[in-house]
């Protein structure tokens, strides 16, 4: 405009318009201040008023260059779009993209809910090692260091399970940590090198008492964030209501592709059936019903499961640390919760027989042995 200007500064909370004029600033100051970029940390000292189309401003009087932006962020009209480049450089991804920072905002109430569920029910928040000298409590792939005074290799760690677990040995009966998680394997939407888990355990019960909490979890931040349980995920309108849906894996997969895995009983006839749907069978090792049960669920089923869902009763062989159910021991007592069909949360009732929990560490190191890269450590 000339002899004036219309600038937007904009903190953690707000934006708001600012007018400065060369009749505020004098010559030189205003000169100077038409040479600031997009990005740039200043400092506005004048009066509030309301503009001829009614926008409250500010009126400077003074303005100072308190911190220089020497790279220029996005311009305005595109924003910052490309995708990698909003994972890699959040707080650029933060500062042109407001929607972002609610997110980072919703994530810390909800951080702040689960430790407050938790805690009225008696649960023990601890902190466990990142630094393991085993990679176990999960199927993954771990990141390795070396400690040089002890001169070992070291993991970091997969899951914080095997330390939880050792707590409760210890004599506590309900612990949980919120913690990093770190696995060395592929990057996409769905994953992330490193990310934070939440685990609990509770002694004297089962994974039906634990499907009761992780439905108590997700339904009560979802009030206490949103104000409701009902809510749109990516186009997707999902109810968080409790009362999900309760579903064993075989029974899902029979209600998406009408195949009954009860009418299945050999490793022979499952790998026969894979083959004939086409379904990839990764290995040598993955050639038995369970392996199969779990392949049909991936490839029919998880994307299916919209609202939210237990789905429990898994295989044995893809279960090594659950419990065998007592009216089927080819199965677990072991679920995973969806959601918009995609996988939550996993929980089970835990082996506590030390004969069958050695026979399963024997079969993971067979495993390894075998090729499998991905196969647990536990023991």
């Amino acid at each position: 405009m000339g002899k004036a200007s219309f600038c937007t500064i904009q903190d953690s909370d707000e934006k708001i318009q600012s007018y400065v004029s060369i009749n505020d600033l004098g010559e030189e100051s205003y000169k100077d201040f038409k040479t600031w970029d997009i990005g740039d940390i200043i400092g506005i000292t004048g009066f509030v008023f309301k503009t001829r189309t009614e926008e409250i401003s500010v009126h400077a009087k003074e303005v100072t260059l308190l911190s220089k932006s020497l790279r220029p962020l996005p311009e305005k009209f595109h924003g910052l779009k490309d995708i990698d480049l909003r994972y890699r450089q959040r707080y650029v991804d933060l500062i042109m993209n407001p929607e972002v920072k609610k997110t980072f905002e919703i994530r810390s109430q909800i951080i702040s809910e689960i430790r407050k569920i938790l805690d009225e029910k008696g649960y023990l928040e601890v902190d466990t090692p990142m630094l393991n000298t085993i990679s176990g409590g999960a199927t993954a792939k771990p990141f390795i260091t070396h400690h040089n005074s002890l001169n070992i290799d070291m993991y970091l760690r997969i899951a914080t399970e095997l330390n939880l677990k050792r707590l409760i040995v210890g004599g506590y009966d309900k612990v949980y940590e919120m913690g990093r998680i770190f696995r060395n394997e592929g990057m996409d939407i769905r994953h992330n090198p490193e990310f934070t888990s939440i685990e609990l355990y509770e002694a004297y019960s089962d994974y039906h008492d634990m499907m009761d909490i992780v439905e108590e979890l997700f339904s009560k931040c979802a009030i206490k964030v949103l104000g409701t349980t009902k809510i749109n995920y990516q186009g997707q309108d999902i109810d968080l209501t409790p009362g999900w849906k309760r579903i064993s894996m075989i029974d899902a997969i029979k209600e998406v592709t009408g195949i009954d895995f009860n009418e299945i009983n050999s490793d022979e006839e499952a790998v026969k059936l894979a083959k004939e749907k086409e379904i990839e069978i990764p290995d040598k090792t993955k050639e038995t019903r369970g392996d199969i049960i779990s392949l049909f669920f991936d490839e029919y089923v998880e994307k299916t499961l919209i609202q939210p869902t237990f789905v429990y009763d898994y295989p044995i062989e893809i279960s090594p640390l659950a419990k065998k159910k007592k009216e089927d021991n080819r199965l677990t007592e072991r679920f995973e919760v969806f959601i918009g069909g995609r996988e939550y949360g996993n929980a089970f009732s835990e082996l506590n027989d030390p004969i069958d929990q050695y026979e399963r560490f024997k079969k993971q190191v067979e495993a390894r042995q075998a090729g499998d890269e991905e196969a647990r450590n536990d023991g």
